[in-house]
């Protein structure tokens, strides 16, 4: 009998049987043949009643096995929907949930093979255009015949290539940082106007040379990581110096409230093109607009730092002109 290969049920069987010998020699020895019967009669109603019971139970078992072995195979269909009360009705929810919970982390960790494979892809192809340039440069600085001055231009437009590709790698190391996790974001109070004035700080002079006016407002605080932020907003307002024309403006203003701390860039260029808003924060993504030295990383890397502080950003156009970005800080869930 299969049922009794069970060490529980073997165990409990024998159990069952001496305490059936037992209650049986004594009611003979007290009470005569007939009580030993009926009660001999009436232990094997219980014991009937106890493999009845688990055979059932052990039914309910196998099946369940079954059915996440299917489901270990590929099965799609989840058939764990007894509903029934008790323990054997708890494991089965509980196995249900573990289930749904895996095939959720399997299809995500598929996504994420997917997203690192085009990530990949991405990255070698920014990197190629660059590199072809170098070899081509390199080339002709082995070139005997070329003069001083054009060896010194060749030098001068290796160095800003090799900057670029540094640039590059730099901030995609940043982005892998935060997806990983890896970084501690700290939580300061700090002013909005120190905030702004920091990131702004290494722009000052190429919106000078380039005659752009630059004004603020601001009051009330940030809380957040100083070094983080000011990258994430420095890349923001880098976004908006190279699409503003000569004499141009851009105008950040600051505030807090109760529920989140808001930040607003904007500018008087020529805006962004409808078709490029829903993509503008995509890694790599560059827009009709796009200036040609450019990665289309630094709005993506903005993005991914003002989401990991519990915010969010969102570009479109001023309808008095040029492009605008309001990024908020929440001080609670979202």
């Amino acid at each position: 009998m299969k049922l009794l290969r069970n060490p529980d049920v073997r165990l409990g069987s024998w159990a069952m049987a001496a305490l059936a010998i037992l209650s049986c020699g004594f009611a003979w020895v007290r009470w005569g043949m007939d009580a030993a019967v009926f009660l001999l009669l009436l232990c094997a109603l219980f014991y009937s009643i106890f493999l009845g019971a688990a055979a059932w139970r052990y039914r309910r078992i196998r099946t369940m096995g079954e059915e996440i072995d299917r489901i270990l195979h590929g099965s799609t269909k989840i058939f764990l929907d007894s509903c029934q009360e008790g323990e054997l009705g708890i494991l089965e929810s509980e196995i249900q949930k573990m289930t749904v919970r895996l095939r959720e982390q399997h299809q995500s960790l598929l996504e994420e093979k997917v997203h690192l494979a085009d990530s990949l892809a991405d990255i070698s192809h920014q990197i190629r255009t660059p590199l072809t340039s170098i070899n081509l440069l390199v080339q002709l600085l082995g070139d005997e015949n070329q003069s001083p001055q054009r060896k010194t231009q060749l030098l001068r437009e290796l160095r800003s290539l090799l900057q670029r590709i540094d640039w590059l790698i730099t901030v995609l190391l940043k982005m892998s940082k935060l997806d990983a996790g890896v970084v501690q974001l700290k939580q300061e109070k700090i002013p909005l106007e120190a905030l702004i004035h920091k990131a702004a700080e290494p722009l000052l002079v190429p919106l000078e040379l380039r005659d752009i006016a630059f004004h603020t407002e601001s009051q009330g605080f940030f809380y957040g990581d100083m070094e983080w932020t000011c990258e994430a907003l420095g890349n923001v307002l880098k976004n908006c110096m190279e699409h503003t024309p000569a004499g141009g403006e851009i105008r950040i203003t600051a505030q807090e409230n109760p529920l989140y701390t808001q930040i607003v860039v904007g500018d008087n260029g020529p805006g962004i093109a409808p078709e490029d808003l829903p993509h503008i924060f995509q890694r790599f993504y560059r827009g009709k607009n796009a200036s040609g030295s450019g990665f289309g990383v630094g709005l993506a890397l903005a993005r991914t730092i003002v989401i990991s502080q519990n915010g969010t950003i969102k570009a479109e156009n001023n309808p008095r002109g040029g492009a605008r970005f309001t990024i908020r800080f929440y001080k609670g869930a979202v």
